[in-house]
Formats: C-alpha cells, structure tokens, sequence
C-alpha cells in the first residue's frame, strides 16, 4: 500500500513545523500580514495544520467550501494575496524537503480553493 504524503513526511510533527514557518512568512509579508492583526494565530496554526494533514492523507479536519467560504467571505482577500499565499506555501513545504510532484498536490489542493477564499475582486 503507498503511503500518504502525510505519512511519507513524518505526520503531524512536519505538517506543524511547515504551517509554522509558513506563518512566519505571511506574517513578514507586506502584502498578507494586515489580515492577521486580530488572528489568535496559535489557534489558526492549529486549523490549518488540521486542514493540511488532511489534505495530505492524514487524519485532521475535512473543511467544507461552504466553511471555507464562510470563514474567509468578508476578509477582502484578492487574486495577488492569494497567490502570494500559495508562493508562500510552496517556499515552506519545499524547506521542509517535500519532493516536487508532493508540493504540487498541496498547492493544487489550495489552488482549488479559491473560488470560496477569493472575495476581494479579480477572479
């Protein structure tokens, strides 16, 4: 049986350590950073690392669009925080050495997302 990325990586320890880092960069981000301002950002760590060990075949949380929509419809975000987001995202699952075709699947996974995180114009 293959393994999951979630397994192939070392399970919730990684995903928790690239969420992390992930963070720190958004935080640094001139572009993303204003969103978090008022974010209890221990507990937002915790979701996404949730969110991602799901995405990636571990156990964790299973987000509806309809949550994610929900969550994310009056934040404003746009075309260019996303993408800087999913850049972000990349930088930190690639310093964590996950290989080329494992990064691309969480990306996708992401990227398949905007529909319900994008509400800030210019779909």
């Amino acid at each position: 049986m293959a393994q999951t990325i979630f397994e192939r990586y070392g399970g919730f320890s990684t995903i928790r350590r690239v969420v992390s880092d992930f963070y720190d960069s958004v935080l640094d981000s001139d572009l993303l950073a204003h969103h978090f301002a008022r974010i209890d950002m221990r507990e937002l760590i915790k979701h996404q690392t949730a969110f991602i060990a799901h995405l990636t075949g571990g156990p964790g949380a299973d987000y509806s669009d309809e949550v994610l929509a929900r969550v994310h419809k009056d934040l404003g975000i746009t075309d260019e925080e996303f993408e800087e987001m999913l850049v972000l995202l990349q930088d930190a699952l690639e310093e964590h050495s996950l290989g080329d075709d494992d990064v691309a699947e969480v990306v996708g996974q992401f990227r398949s997302r905007r529909p319900v995180i994008v509400f800030g114009g210019g779909r």
